[in-house]
């Protein structure tokens, strides 16, 4: 039995359709990408996964497609998988006109923690950093990459090149799940934060994983985002170092008056279920409808979205990260070509927010010349 009395597994509001979990989310996601297109780099076309992918996202005209590698050895293995990438812009780092000019960007962004001209030049060579120098030169307008590399090299590149967004200190993932209970949440839907990044978040970090989680949320969901930090504990039933630490995540993200509506600490099953919310939190305006669970550290994070796709056989989408000036996203190395073309998606519609919160206009690079 559910908190709330129901048996998830017979409930009039378990999603029991022949439709795959999640499919109208997603379609909705790509439709937007679609018209918003934009253009994203895939940084590891030696992966076929990558290539099937970009056979996916050309093939309806879902964004425009660079490719970082040897052309020649691009193409042969597409054609050797029956895929069709003409359309995609394939550049070699190690052999681009645009080699120096970006190694010159990173050496004046590394130079005062040491790094030099020449290893700025050969940095640029790893497609990783290449790829994600283009976004932040404006040829390109997000950057996927993770399927062949860890996630501390994919973050690595982003703060090396590009740099935190505004307002914000911390970057951080989310995950967004999509589950058949679509009596909570939006839908059903949720966002998860932190699974993937921030191991220990201080107190500081869980407000901005909570401020750039429910600029996801509207985002993705459409909805007003309703952000729950969470702890075995809510509102004082238990005290612990722990426990303090969420308290006081909820005291800053108060005092940085962002607009947004959150509380805690709180309870899963008092931030998600209704009828516990009004009895463990009455006072709330967020207990029981939460839509952004932010969890209090890595591990809470992580364990908890695997549960909810495991146990609640749930759909989950990313990690995603967030922070970063503009979108450079990590994949799971065991991803399917499918994710890959999901999180492509989410990395458009990335571009467009934050192009437009910077008061920029959301149009796509186009495909990048001189390369």
């Amino acid at each position: 039995m559910s908190s709330n009395g129901q048996n998830p597994a017979v409930s009039s509001s378990v999603n029991t359709g022949s439709e795959p979990l999640g499919a109208t989310l997603l379609a909705e996601i790509r439709q937007r990408a679609r018209k918003a297109q934009q253009t994203i780099v895939l940084a590891e076309p030696q992966d076929d996964r990558v290539l099937y992918a970009a056979d996916d996202l050309l093939k309806d005209e879902t964004a425009n497609i660079v490719l970082l590698g040897p052309k020649d050895q691009i193409s042969k293995r597409a054609q050797e998988l029956s895929l069709n990438i003409d359309r995609a812009l394939a550049v070699d780092p190690a052999e681009s006109p645009m080699r120096e000019k970006f190694a010159d960007m990173l050496y004046e962004r590394r130079k005062h923690r040491g790094m030099t001209k020449d290893q700025a030049l050969t940095t640029m060579k790893e497609q990783l950093f290449f790829g994600a120098s283009m976004v932040r030169a404006g040829l390109a307008d997000g950057m996927v990459a993770g399927s062949l590399s860890p996630t501390s090299r994919v973050i690595q590149s982003g703060l090396f090149c590009i740099g935190l967004a505004e307002g914000l200190k911390t970057v951080s993932s989310f995950f967004l799940m999509v589950t058949p209970r679509k009596d909570l949440g939006v839908d059903g839907a949720f966002i998860f934060a932190d699974g993937g990044v921030v191991p220990d978040p201080t107190p500081d970090q869980l407000v901005d994983i909570a401020v750039a989680s429910a600029s996801h949320c509207k985002m993705l969901l459409n909805a007003e985002p309703l952000i729950a930090f969470l702890s075995f504990s809510t509102y004082g039933s238990a005290e612990h170092p722990k426990v303090e630490k969420v308290r006081a995540a909820v005291k800053i993200f108060r005092d940085r008056d962002t607009g947004l509506k959150g509380d805690g600490e709180m309870q899963l099953d008092a931030a998600i279920i209704p009828e516990v919310g009004s009895k463990k939190a009455p006072t709330s305006t967020v207990a029981g409808k939460a839509n952004v669970l932010v969890f209090p550290d890595l591990d809470a994070g992580n364990i908890g979205y695997k549960l909810t796709e495991r146990f609640a056989g749930a759909r989950a989408i990313g990690p995603v990260l967030q922070g970063l000036n503009v979108p450079v996203n990590d994949l799971s190395r065991g991803c399917k070509w499918q994710d890959i073309s999901d999180v492509a998606c989410i990395t458009a519609l990335q571009a467009v927010e934050r192009k437009i919160a910077r008061g920029l206009d959301p149009k796509g690079a186009g495909v990048p010349q001189g390369l």
